[in-house]
């Protein structure tokens, strides 16, 4: 222990004796055990560490599927939540769950708040228990009883001033009161949403039939059951389900439709289809280390050559070779743990950017934390890296021998072939890392490149205003009055200076409010038994399609006397008009209708397609319809209660605009509450954030390893440069000019750089890929992307050996000879 203490002592001196060494060796591995540490940390906050809820491996999302129907997973409905709860073998209980908003008013002002819908044994079965009150019971979910409500412990603080008589108050929700039953902890998280309230369900059996897939399901195993026992046990019970809640869909429909069970751990659920992005970010911090390593490695073999005659008297005086690769491995390691406890500090400062700049639909984000887990990672690639960059030097320095010295310390000596392979293959190294992690950059910033091509639907975001309104039913209760109360609100918008148009809309595009149904086509008449194709549905009024920038291709828009005369005019999108007819002119007159019953509605327009999925995906086909219409046989009233604001105005951003769309809400009614205020364009920067973050992030470790590459390069060819005097003194006192001298240590470096890239494309398309469920419009092997990072870094490494060659060519030969 003590020689461990006393080598320790001697390592710190001889770095000290050092400083620029010191300096720059730590500085580069505080930067990437840094960025290693803070992206480990994104990793087991979102994807390692478990679910805030009891026996979290036990907890299963229970989701189905319909590849007849081109879904991949299907959502729960309440026929089949029933079934699955009465008639399941490996379930101990199964609760449903859905995100929605709801006004509250009665407070100092009306607000629209987040809210989680719940079935009675939804908490009980993850383990949640409030810290006030009760939780939901089996009464509090039946139709017909008082309504009850939850609150969280943030909506409890901050809105009900904690009060701690708060179990027992009224709050008016959605125009009707409900008695707050129970407050939750502060700890309580549910995946990805942040709801303020939660309600019960109350669902009516009588009413429920085989329909309605809008829900999600959580479900816990019992002890020893498995996923497969669980899955087979749905598949059991789907037609037990259509059986018992007929009406809707029929059995032929769902064998139609392949319909089938797909029951997965929750983990998946709070984590969804992030987790190929994070791993890919996570490697490539792994290769920034491995550049790093290489980097102080090379900077370890210059110094322990100009070490050779220490290390040669050691051995003289007796020293065996196991403390000489002791005393290099002592400082290594050394040098490794001050870059570990600097980087430690970077990491933190990273995650703090990380949470800032993190793309919304980033799950967990609460969960990203330093914590012990973290500390030991940061702890063991310290080690690592010290261990991995003192060895090779350790053992090469070690081999000193005072005639060797003698005979190769002399200034101005050439380097031996076996001094140099060392360190040319840590320069090859790190080229070819450097390369593989600009193709990836190279290859997102393409793909985010053509995403930003597409045209999602909508032009100008950045001069759209949207919001979210509702009108409850205990607020309005007849559906003709809603339809004038949204009319009154847009007359409003209109007179608001500056205002250029206005519509409304049950779902702008891209912001994930989605209705999809089926539709069915006078012209192509479904078979029996058989499920047309879904579409997405809207519910519009007229000028949203003005106003968003959507260009009609055929026929007309809504007007205002087909909202009065609730005529049955429809607009489709093109490629839904595409899939039945050869033109969006022949789609015209054309009759189409939501269900198996009711009347036929007409096409009266042809409108651009939407991306409304996200820029990825495919433009989806979609039925707009009026916001107000008459349904069924018998005529009956239908009024959308929920819509959206969209405003086109130059105004966008100055102060005094929501105000003045507050008060031309509040103007129709003082309870209704302007929600979700935001830009167009932000809705639409959501859905390229995670692109977008994933770029950013390859793209910084692409600047950070073309920043070491490039020193690496540097680095050696001006040491080899300098070992090389007598010779390329020689070769100019013989005549050589110096373009020649030049040129001949440009290939050198050049040819280095060319190794590593022929070495570095094959890892490259390895991770491209890995990369390409992340990637849109580019190919794993785009050649674009490979001939470009291939150019920059030879570029990179010709302006890195450019300064060392025009030294060389300036090499006094007089001055050379005379130093041997």
């Amino acid at each position: 222990m003590y020689d461990i203490v006393q080598e320790l002592r001697y390592a710190l001196r001889r770095l000290a004796h050092s400083p620029l060494f010191t300096v720059i060796a730590v500085a580069t591995l505080a930067l990437a055990i840094g960025a290693n540490s803070a992206v480990f940390s994104v990793v087991r906050g979102v994807l390692l560490k478990p679910l805030p809820f009891e026996e979290p491996e036990r907890l299963v999302g229970v989701w189905h599927t319909a590849p007849g129907l081109g879904f991949e997973l299907v959502n729960q409905s309440p026929a089949t939540y029933f079934t699955y709860r009465d008639e399941g073998r490996y379930f101990e209980d199964i609760g449903m769950w859905d995100e929605t908003e709801v006004t509250v008013t009665g407070l100092d002002r009306p607000e629209q708040v987040e809210a989680l819908s719940v079935t009675d044994g939804t908490l009980p079965l993850l383990g949640v228990r409030p810290v006030l009150g009760r939780v939901f019971s089996a009464e509090d979910d039946s139709p017909g009883t008082a309504e009850t409500v939850m609150v969280t412990h943030g909506y409890w603080q901050q809105r009900l001033d904690g009060d701690p008589q708060v179990v027992g108050r009224t709050l008016t929700i959605n125009g009707r009161p409900m008695e707050v039953i129970g407050v939750l902890g502060d700890e309580f998280r549910f995946l990805n949403s942040d709801p303020q309230l939660l309600l019960p369900f109350q669902f009516d059996r009588a009413e429920v039939n085989m329909g309605n897939f809008s829900y999600q399901s959580v479900a816990r195993l019992k002890p020893g059951a498995t996923l497969e026992q669980a899955n087979a046990d749905i598949t059991r019970m789907i037609p037990m389900a259509a059986e018992a809640f007929p009406g809707g869909i029929t059995l032929g429909m769902l064998e139609e439709a392949r319909f089938g069970a797909v029951v997965r751990p929750f983990q998946e659920d709070a984590i969804g289809d992030v987790s190929s992005a994070l791993w890919i970010l996570l490697g490539t911090a792994g290769l920034v280390l491995l550049i790093a390593c290489a980097n102080v490695a090379n900077l370890f073999l210059v110094r322990a050559e100009s070490r050779q005659l220490e290390m040669a008297v050691r051995t003289a005086l007796g020293a065996g070779r196991r403390k000489l690769v002791r005393a290099f491995l002592s400082e290594s390691l050394l040098l490794g743990a001050l870059g570990g406890a600097v980087g430690l500090g970077l990491a933190w400062a990273g995650l703090q950017l990380l949470r800032a700049t993190a793309p919304a639909g980033l799950p967990r984000v609460e969960e990203i934390a330093i914590d012990p887990q973290v500390l030991a990672f940061t702890a063991a690639i310290a080690l690592f890296a010290g261990l991995l960059f003192g060895i090779a030097p350790g053992l090469r320095g070690s081999k000193g021998q005072l005639a060797v010295a003698l005979k190769e310390g002399g200034r101005g000596g050439s380097d031996g072939k076996e001094r140099h392979r060392a360190r040319n293959l840590l320069v090859v190294a790190q080229v070819s890392m450097a390369l593989v992690l600009l193709v990836g950059c190279g290859l997102m910033l393409r793909s985010f490149d053509a995403l930003r091509n597409v045209d999602p639907g909508f032009d100008d975001p950045e001069g759209v205003f949207t919001a979210r309104v509702m009108i409850p039913t205990a607020e309005v209760e007849d559906p003709a009055q809603v339809a004038l109360a949204y009319e009154e609100i847009y007359r409003r918008l209109e007179e608001i200076p500056g205002t250029e148009s206005v519509g409304l809309t049950s779902s702008i595009t891209m912001d994930r409010w989605d209705s999809n149904d089926a539709l069915f086509v006078e012209d192509f008449p479904t078979p029996e038994g058989q499920l047309p194709p879904i579409r997405r549905m809207k519910w519009i009024t007229p000028g949203y399609f003005q106003t968003m920038g959507n260009p009609l291709l055929a026929g007309r828009d809504l007007t205002w006397n087909d909202i009065h005369t609730r005529a049955r005019n429809l607009v489709v999108t093109e490629n839904l008009a595409s899939a039945y007819w050869d033109s969006p002119a022949e789609a015209l007159g054309k009759r189409v209708r939501g269900g198996t019953e009711g009347p036929w509605w007409e096409i009266i327009g042809v409108v651009g397609n939407v991306h409304d999925d996200g820029f990825a995906e495919d433009a989806v086909p979609v039925a707009y319809w009026p916001m107000v219409w008459k349904d069924g046989e018998e005529d009956e009233l239908q009024a959308r209660r929920w819509m959206a604001i969209v405003l086109r105005t130059p105004r966008l951003g100055t102060p005094g605009l929501l105000e003045e769309v507050q008060e031309a809400v509040w103007g129709v009614n003082t309870n209704l509450p302007v929600a979700n205020v935001r830009t167009l364009e932000e809705i639409q920067s959501r859905r390229l954030a995670r692109t977008a973050f994933t770029m950013t992030m390859l793209a910084l470790a692409a600047a950070v390893a073309l920043l070491l590459g490039a020193i690496g390069i540097y680095g050696v060819t001006s040491y080899t440069v300098s070992q090389r005097t007598k010779e390329l003194g020689l070769r100019l006192a013989l005549g050589a000019d110096q373009g020649e001298v030049r040129r001949l240590v440009l290939r050198q470096a050049l040819a280095l750089a060319g190794l590593g890239i022929a070495v570095g494309a094959g890892a490259a398309f390895g991770l491209a890929r890995l990369m390409q469920s992340l990637l849109y419009g580019v190919g794993a092997l785009d050649p674009w992307t490979y001939g470009s990072v291939a150019a920059v870094l030879l570029t990179i490494s010709l302006v890195a050996s450019y300064l060392p060659a025009r030294r060389a060519a300036r090499t006094d030969p007089m001055v050379a000879l005379r130093w041997d």
